[in-house]
């Protein structure tokens, strides 16, 4: 148990620290993964009675995916990104391709945990179990007891059964496991073939070379990573100033003395430029030279979201 433990909290440290969507896709799996295990020790327990197996098994699979599913729209930055540009823009500029990558992107992102989640039941098999032992057909077991039904059927799982039935729970067992692992291969078999495909439209499709969407990868990731570094000192300061304002004086270490004076604040920035930055960006292209980001677009002085003449809609999301 302590293992588990410890092993979903190195899952979240590498989670939040991870920038690369492999890396990043592989430890969700990865926690996905630790986290049914520990779900199925400390959680799972059949009620082995007719009508209640059937609920309990599909909501031991389906409701911890949909709550994955909804845990990983919220965490997708382009979800909070569509929100900003519906609310402040709309997206009447974008074409229906870009919208369908948009959501596509989000969706796809967030399928990974609640897959992984569903693939892991269907292959332990026990919820699958659970869920359909008082549906098998006596007549399809061979010299089952005539007197018994649905109801002994559905303590298969719990294998409170009596002595005589020990073997036929037993072939209930197997046929069962047998049905959900081999539906947890074909999902497996489904989606690996879907995410080669996509991967291999979003490669024919993308009107950037290899180098440049190398490039404009490392510079969202530089991008994103100074703008929170730089805002996380600039809120900082300014409070220190606001605070200083109202007391007198301000209470700050060392580091935060050397901050003050080497960056020195003089306002904020107003909500026209905030909105600027915020909000979906589909790579685009001014006189021929790239626009990697809102901010780089804001930074150049392009104005407007459309295409035009000047201002190119190249149709192709940032992963």
């Amino acid at each position: 148990m302590a293992a588990l433990i410890a092993e979903n909290f190195r899952f979240l440290s590498l989670f939040f620290k991870s920038k690369d969507v492999m890396i990043f896709n592989g430890l969700v799996a990865l926690g996905t993964v630790g986290s049914e295990e520990l779900f199925s020790v400390v959680a799972f327990n059949c009620p082995c009675s007719p009508a209640r197996n059937y609920i309990y098994g599909l909501a031991a699979i389906g409701v911890p995916a949909l709550a994955l599913f909804l845990i990983g729209v919220i965490w997708n930055n382009h979800t909070w990104n569509l929100v900003a540009e519906c609310h402040k823009r709309g997206i009447k500029n974008f074409s229906a391709a870009a919208t369908f990558l948009l959501f596509g992107s989000i969706m796809g992102r967030a399928a990974v945990a609640p897959v992984t989640w569903s693939v892991i039941s269907l292959l332990r098999g026990e919820a699958y179990i659970c869920a359909l032992s008082e549906f098998v057909r006596p007549s399809s077991l061979d010299k089952f007891p005539a007197e018994y039904g649905a109801d002994v059927l559905a303590r298969f799982p719990c294998k409170d059964v009596p002595a005589n039935l020990t073997k036929f729970r037993d072939e209930v067992t197997r046929r069962l496991r047998y049905e959900s692992q081999l539906f947890g291969w074909l999902l497996i078999g489904i989606v690996a073939v879907l995410v080669f495909l996509t991967k291999c439209l979003k490669h024919c499709c993308s009107p950037l070379s290899y180098r440049q969407e190398a490039y404009w990868a490392q510079y969202r990731s530089n991008e994103d990573k100074l703008f929170r570094r730089t805002a996380e000192v600039h809120s900082r300061i300014l409070a220190a100033k606001n605070v200083k304002q109202f007391f007198g004086f301000v209470a700050l270490d060392k580091e935060e003395k050397e901050l003050v004076q080497e960056f020195p604040v003089e306002g904020v920035q107003p909500s026209p430029q905030w909105n600027a930055i915020t909000g979906v960006y589909i790579y685009r292209e001014n006189k021929g030279f790239p626009l990697y980001s809102r901010l780089h677009k804001w930074a150049k002085g392009v104005e407007g979201n459309g295409p035009s003449p000047e201002a190119h809609e190249m149709l192709f999301l940032a992963s």
